[in-house]
């Protein structure tokens, strides 16, 4: 899955790299040059994602930080 994730990131660069010359040529380039590049960040969102560890997050869900009040300040 991550191979696959990193993979299409390079294509989606790939493919940014020839659309980047045509950009100000056409408004459909531009465009599809856009869509690439919200797609990329999309895969690199989702790489993001499966390098972060499960287990760190379940136990930031079941212990929470307290938060401070902003009357905590004040308190003598």
């Amino acid at each position: 899955m991550k191979r696959k994730l990193i993979e299409q990131i390079a294509r989606k660069q790939v493919q940014l790299d020839k659309l980047a010359e045509h950009v100000d040529k056409s408004f459909i380039c531009s465009q599809l040059y856009n869509k690439v590049v919200i797609e990329k960040a999309i895969l690199k969102k989702q790489l993001d994602d499966l390098k972060k560890s499960k287990l760190a997050e379940k136990v930031v869900r079941l212990f929470p930080r307290k938060k401070a009040l902003i009357c905590d300040y004040f308190n003598e």
